[in-house]
């Protein structure tokens, strides 16, 4: 038997997909938008921008902004337990 290979973006098909008008060029408000430590947040992919993407089993989850971290921030997640991830800002959304 061959063995399946599993990526990180494995299974994604749904979750990846934007809707067609927002196809395209990824825009500077969400990239360069700023957050402030204790200010929450949604874990929600873009799917342009491959750099600073969390594991996709947080996809959709409300999550604490920690410190920054050069271009990144870390953010915890609660899943049973807290959760520390470094995420792009492309990748997180105001709640």
């Amino acid at each position: 038997m061959v063995k399946r290979l599993d990526g990180a973006r494995k299974r994604s098909r749904h979750k990846m997909r934007k809707p067609l008008g927002r196809k395209g060029k990824i825009s500077f408000t969400n990239y360069f938008q700023e957050f402030k430590k204790g200010e929450r947040a949604v874990l929600k992919a873009e799917p342009a921008y491959h750099n600073g993407l969390y594991p996709l089993k947080f996809h959709g989850k409300i999550c604490v902004i920690g410190e920054r971290r050069g271009k990144c921030y870390e953010v915890i997640v609660r899943d049973g337990k807290e959760k520390t991830l470094l995420v792009h800002p492309v990748h997180l959304r105001k709640v």
